[in-house]
């Protein structure tokens, strides 16, 4: 069974590792076989949800809130993620995409969500994204209004940097509980430009999006000396994919993020929280680092 991991000093107690549903859309699922999904995972621990809004063209939620209706009983023993801020050419009236994160806006999305979802909470709202044009006050006035109604429970960003998280927190009465970025070997911009150095600072957990590289690590061929690599360290490890291996190295980070498994097949997820027996030692980490990026430390 997986950990319980509390996301910050005054968040919410989530599943070590997190079911993503952004390709929920692709994975040909009716609600029936849907629901049994959600219960499997539940049952190996992974009991935290992640969506948003845009997801599958913005059908994503409604297939989610279709099988949970089925057994509304479900939706107690999970924590349901969401975000908002992205409005993308999806919808017919958006010739371009765009951010958006006014307060009207925000609170809109929010209870869409809550609907599509057939829940009359969310355990944690993201603005998905950073807005050039985000007014602080309003995403604030937003996020109050939605916690005052018991609507939202608890908030965070997304893809933020620290400057933009500290701004928006300097606003808010109450604590944000995450920054949910993008770490894996092939995408490790966040943990030397301040963000997980920041939640480290904060004693939040942030959430790791697209730890495989959305699938990139394991086709193109660049990435054959880190895939060569991994396999090492797996044997060295006695792991048994090098999918845990990648999983193992983003927990290794001192901010200890949440991994988000993005796959549809139960059998990949019970394979990914095994990730979490693993040990990793400085030069293993340190040998993926050099093998993704090509070059030694300075």
């Amino acid at each position: 069974m997986l950990n319980r991991i509390k996301l910050a000093p005054q968040g919410p107690e989530f599943s070590q590792m997190i079911c993503g549903y952004w390709r929920l859309m692709e994975w040909g699922m009716s609600p029936q076989q849907l629901l049994k999904f959600i219960e499997q995972h539940v049952e190996l621990g992974v009991t935290t949800v992640d969506h948003a809004d845009i997801y599958g063209g913005y059908a994503c939620e409604q297939a989610f809130g279709e099988a949970i209706k089925l057994k509304p009983s479900v939706r107690q023993g999970i924590e349901l993620v969401s975000k908002c801020g992205i409005a993308t050419t999806a919808k017919p009236g958006n010739p371009i995409g765009h951010y958006i994160t006014d307060r009207d806006h925000i609170v809109r999305s929010a209870e869409q969500s809550l609907s599509h979802l057939h829940t009359d909470y969310l355990d944690l709202l993201l603005i998905h994204r950073p807005d050039p044009l985000m007014d602080a006050d309003e995403v604030a006035e937003a996020f109050v209004a939605l916690h005052k109604t018991g609507k939202v429970r608890h908030f965070g960003v997304s893809n933020f940097t620290p400057a933009q998280f500290t701004l928006l927190q300097s606003r808010l009465p109450f604590s944000l509980v995450t920054n949910q970025v993008e770490i894996s070997p092939i995408h490790q911009p966040a943990i030397l430009d301040g963000t997980l150095d920041q939640s480290q600072q904060l004693r939040i957990k942030p959430m790791a999006w697209s730890c495989l590289g959305g699938g990139r690590l394991f086709s193109d061929a660049e990435f054959q000396p880190l895939r060569d690599e991994l396999q090492l360290v797996a044997q060295e490890m006695g792991a048994e994919t090098i999918e845990q291996v990648v999983y193992a190295w983003v927990m290794c980070l001192p901010s200890a993020p949440l991994p988000i498994i993005g796959s549809g097949k139960i059998e990949r997820v019970s394979s990914a929280i095994k990730a979490c027996e693993l040990t990793m030692n400085r030069q293993q980490w340190f040998r993926i680092r050099k093998a993704a990026l090509g070059y030694d430390v300075p």
